[in-house]
């Protein structure tokens, strides 16, 4: 199961274009709202999330990807949640999938998450990205870590996730079906 957070302050396109594919890859997404039900992204645009952090109190054990959208405040918004940092501590743990895009690389990257490992940002952000390697390109995978630079690069992101969840057919078949 992937499980998306979001935070007050989200970007929305770098939130929603991964639920977007992901479901059009019959990869389940849950959202997860940080804060309440209703999150507002950094736009105004308020999005309903499937369950709140209050149902989420513990990470599922069926975990198979966390995704952290930055924009501003909701990174910061989800750097600061105790439910964020023991969701995001199981992934680690666990060898699970950590995909992080924007802002929202400092959230791994300011726990070492990142260290030795390859890794993109939002311009300004990188001194959070803690041992990183850091690439000038608009979406990096290593290992169980995927970056995206910044909301223009939401799509191949997006896409980027589903290769590392269903292999790379199965993204080019989203991407041929979005991009005809």
């Amino acid at each position: 199961m992937v499980y998306l957070l979001l935070a007050q302050g989200f970007e929305e396109v770098e939130a929603l274009t991964p639920v977007d594919l992901l479901r059009r890859a019959s990869i389940p997404v849950i959202t997860v709202g940080i804060g309440g039900k209703v999150i507002c992204g950094a736009h105004g645009i308020p999005v309903e999330a499937d369950v709140s952090d209050q149902d989420f109190s513990e990470c599922p054990a069926d975990l198979e990807m966390l995704v952290l959208p930055g924009g501003m405040p909701g990174a910061k918004n989800l750097d600061e949640s105790p439910i964020v940092q023991a969701t995001l501590s199981f992934a680690a743990e666990n060898n699970r999938y950590v995909a992080a895009i924007c802002a929202a690389p400092m959230i791994p990257g300011k726990r070492g998450l990142l260290q030795g490992r390859r890794a993109v940002c939002y311009p300004g952000f990188e001194k959070d990205l803690h041992g990183a390697i850091l690439e000038q390109t608009g979406v990096v995978r290593d290992g169980m870590f995927i970056t995206g630079k910044a909301a223009g690069y939401a799509g191949e992101f997006a896409l980027t996730l589903i290769e590392a969840l269903q292999g790379k057919d199965t993204a080019n078949a989203v991407r041929e079906a979005i991009y005809p």
